[in-house]
């Protein structure tokens, strides 16, 4: 701070402190959660996290309507971009055996303030992904019962009209 001008030094301490790093000390292997889940578990719950519900419901819109007989391809290309995803988080895991996934590894990589970010990050992730793989789901129910849900809502509920408010303005 000594080449700071004057009035700098409460912005370089609050910078300071948005960016400090977790330390690890003690034992990294200690935790109080059972650990009760096999190499074969994990593995499982990984793929079911990268493939999702996406390999069903997008496969044949892709084909038919982007990719075409190179779909195979973009299903490589698509693999090997998740193989190395997952290697990035194999390789965190291992020098950081702490729960906490992403924000761990970020708090303790980067600093606090972007620790917070991804954690919000991740769970706007998931949020998303649900509402996806449930609209992707109730479409194909709704098909499975010929379209009757969606004749329904478009019948019932579409076509409700509320009635406006006048807004008067007073000035």
């Amino acid at each position: 701070m000594a080449t700071c001008p004057r009035g700098c030094a409460p912005a370089v301490r609050l910078c300071q402190k948005l960016n400090r790093l977790k330390t690890l000390d003690g034992d990294m292997m200690a935790t109080s959660f059972k650990r009760c889940l096999s190499t074969l578990d994990l593995t499982l719950m990984g793929v079911g996290g990268m493939v999702g519900s996406g390999l069903y419901v997008l496969t044949g819109t892709v084909a038919k309507d982007t990719a075409g007989p190179a779909v195979i391809i973009s299903f490589i290309f698509a693999g090997i971009a998740s193989l190395l995803a997952a290697f990035c988080y194999a390789e965190f895991g291992a020098s950081i055996p702490k729960t906490g996934s992403a924000y761990m590894f970020t708090y303790v990589s980067v600093g606090e303030l972007w620790a917070f970010l991804i954690g919000w990050n991740v769970i706007l992730e998931n949020m998303i992904g649900g509402a996806a793989v449930a609209r992707a789901w109730s479409g194909y129910l709704d098909s499975i019962f010929n379209h009757a849900i969606q004749n329904f809502t478009e019948t019932h509920i579409m076509q409700w009209h509320v009635p406006s408010l006048p807004i008067t303005q007073t000035y």
